[in-house]
């Protein structure tokens, strides 16, 4: 992702955070899968966290949806 974010307040940055930023639950509803499978994902740079944390990682949210169209393209072909 090579966006650059400008916030002009915190209230904001809070929002950006809320709406595009998402963890690996989120993930793997948007994604439908198991979490064995977005490791493997993660493993195989298919997928980049922006975070990882002890346990759970975070994720932008456009990346995850991109990877489902990505997906869901190769199945309906």
């Amino acid at each position: 992702m090579s966006n650059n974010y400008t916030f002009n307040s915190q209230e904001e940055l809070t929002r950006f955070i809320q709406s595009e930023i998402i963890n690996t639950t989120e993930a793997l509803d948007i994604l439908q899968c198991s979490r064995q499978n977005l490791n493997n994902l993660v493993k195989r740079n298919v997928v980049t966290p922006i975070k990882d944390l002890p346990r759970d990682r975070l994720f932008y949210k456009e990346d995850i949806i991109n990877r489902k169209n990505d997906m869901d393209n190769r199945v309906n072909k």
